[in-house]
């Protein structure tokens, strides 16, 4: 298992601090391997990143919510999500691994949904967690059943080779990491083109994050804003935000958060439209109080 680097520990608050009410729509907590370890088979793993560390992050950002999402090290067991989610309260909420739809009993999904988890990511296949045709269409019965949102990852290619699955979904349906299309093809991208037509359905969202990843240029990731502009044109209400810390398979050293937020006052330079996307969308997605 190749080592992976930990995310910057000196994070910068960004200039200016982000409205109130503001959601990091997601990150991930990864140990103390001791108390949390990691199942059999995992693709990966990477050094701990504690809530406390986590709810740190926050503070300095200037960030109030959040949204805790399983990482596959851990697959069907979210004792590591349940326990963060305690620590950190009412303002945040969590998102399963979809295997615990397979997995999980029915006590089990009940005890998630009532700690605050309301929705399960389906991961990229390079992370070692995949399904059957018959297992995916059983997951989403039973997103369907809960009243959850189904959350996908889109390959390190972006997301043609997944749209089968799920482009005739009829429920709350999260697309991670803008689809990750690539910048150097413009508009002319697949990915950026299937995505812009799924937006069009009304029931679709996507994340803008990963950033650091989709820039084909790197740092200030200049290449990475006609994405989200176009993003931003054809659907402002369903876009929200999330860090992606502490950045899981980085090969290369992750970002400083306080760049990742100041990145996204480029992709939306109105005051109206960062409210949209840090506070009222991810309100009305997740069901945050008003």
């Amino acid at each position: 298992m190749p080592d992976y680097l930990p995310f910057d520990p000196n994070p910068r608050s960004p200039d200016p601090k982000p409205p109130a009410g503001s959601c990091d729509c997601q990150f991930h907590v990864f140990g103390p391997a001791a108390t949390y370890p990691v199942r059999a088979g995992a693709a990966y793993e990477m050094p701990t990143a504690t809530i406390d560390v986590a709810l740190q992050l926050h503070r300095t950002l200037g960030i109030e919510r959040g949204v805790i999402v399983q990482a596959t090290t851990y697959g069907a067991d979210h004792q590591v999500v349940l326990d963060a989610l305690e620590a950190a309260g009412p303002g945040y909420r969590g998102c399963a691994n979809a295997l615990v739809l397979l997995e999980g009993s029915d006590s089990y999904i009940e005890k998630l949904d009532a700690a605050g988890i309301k929705g399960a990511r389906f991961n990229r296949q390079g992370l070692g967690v995949s399904m059957s045709t018959k297992d995916f269409e059983r997951a989403i019965s039973r997103i369907r059943e809960l009243g959850w949102y189904a959350k996908f990852q889109p390959e390190a290619s972006g997301v043609m080779e997944q749209l089968p699955l799920f482009q005739s979904l009829d429920i709350p349906v999260m697309l991670d990491h803008m689809g990750r299309p690539d910048p150097r093809q413009g508009s002319a991208d697949p990915s950026l083109k299937a995505v812009l037509e799924l937006l069009k359905q009304g029931n679709f969202w996507v994340m803008l994050s990963l950033t650091e990843k989709i820039s084909r240029d790197g740092a200030p990731w200049d290449d990475v804003i006609p994405i989200a502009h176009a993003y931003l044109e054809a659907a402002p209400d369903r876009l929200v935000w999330g860090s992606d810390w502490p950045h899981p398979v980085s090969v290369k050293q992750p970002p400083n958060e306080g760049d990742l937020v100041e990145q996204l006052y480029r992709y939306a330079p109105s005051g109206e439209l960062l409210s949209k996307i840090l506070v009222d969308n991810p309100t009305a997605f997740f069901g945050f109080e008003k």
